[in-house]
């Protein structure tokens, strides 16, 4: 059985088009499907109108958030709900083409573990397209995962894949990389791109500078997230001897008569790197035991969202 993911915030006028687009695409393939919309925190009908297509299609199931966390909690709320593999995951704004999902299954079939889609031509702001363009190139530079698109909403993944990653913040953006550096297969394949029939964008300007600043997270948590000593402990001990090193240089330059060494900023610079040199040891040190108790009891993480209702399915 597939599931279908669905995220929406204030799309009230699209859920009725959708889904009768993905009642005929699924009708003319002959697949077996869920439906799961998730309603972050609308503030418009969004709500009533899953619940009415829940009503009348038992395929339909809806979860509902107590208000807007974000698409990346939206996302991982519902992986938590879903039965079905493989899972594809796209927009409530009816800008991609849902003639796509059968081909993204078949490439999935092929060996791989996360399908994205790739819109080349695209329906939106020009400013919008810019910068996804830009963090695109970023990203691929960055991750060493060249795709042209890695924040397309339409997706095709194994069911296991969803199982090895956690989304909250906006690390939606990064899923792909997020399950690359996890060893699962990546690849995209071109989809088609309309123009946005009922609301705006979502986004704005300052999605560049999120970006920037999302990306460090992501490459912390892919490399260092269960190994903080590597980072906090190997940057103290450079510190550590860096500052040792100075002072050292500085009791050659006093025992040698070089003159006083309490007016040099090497001095202050020395006794800073060790001292920052030590502080970050420490750290190292009490996030590896943090990490080692948290796995003793499981690993289990808290729900960073509210569910307020759900409808349909069991």
């Amino acid at each position: 059985m597939l599931s279908l993911v669905i995220p929406a915030y204030n799309e009230v006028e699209s859920l009725e088009e959708l889904h009768q687009e993905l009642n005929s695409m699924l009708h003319s393939e002959v697949l077996e499907a869920e439906i799961i919309f998730i309603d972050d925190g609308s503030t418009d009908g969004t709500w009533s109108k899953i619940v009415e297509l829940a009503a009348r299609d038992s395929r339909v199931r809806g979860l509902r958030l107590r208000q807007n966390f974000g698409k990346a909690v939206a996302l991982n709320a519902a992986f938590t709900f879903v039965h079905g593999d493989p899972v594809v995951t796209l927009d409530a704004d009816l800008q991609d083409d849902l003639k796509e999902i059968p081909r993204m299954i078949v490439k999935l079939e092929e060996g791989f573990d996360l399908v994205s889609g790739w819109r080349r031509r695209r329906f939106d702001p020009w400013h919008k397209v810019l910068l996804s363009r830009l963090l695109n190139c970023l990203f691929g530079i960055l991750s060493g995962l060249k795709l042209d698109d890695h924040n397309c909403g339409l997706k095709c993944y194994r069911a296991a894949v969803l199982k090895e990653i956690k989304l909250y913040g906006e690390l939606h953006r990064f899923i792909t990389i997020m399950v690359y550096r996890q060893g699962f297969r990546v690849t995209q394949i071109e989809t088609k791109h309309s123009h946005r029939r009922h609301g705006h964008s979502k986004y704005g300007p300052t999605r560049l500078l999120k970006g920037l600043l999302d990306i460090s997270t992501i490459g912390f948590l892919c490399t260092f997230r269960y190994r903080p000593i590597h980072l906090l402990g190997g940057l103290g001990l450079l510190a550590f001897v860096g500052g040792v090193l100075g002072l050292a240089l500085l009791a050659i330059m006093w025992f040698s008569d070089g003159g006083p060494i309490g007016v040099r900023p090497l001095l202050i610079y020395s006794v800073a790197s060790v001292l920052f040199g030590i502080q970050s040891i420490i750290f190292g040190v009490l996030t590896e035991l943090i990490i080692a108790h948290h796995l003793e009891r499981g690993g289990k993480d808290d729900d960073q969202y509210t569910l307020l209702e759900r409808v349909g399915g069991s």
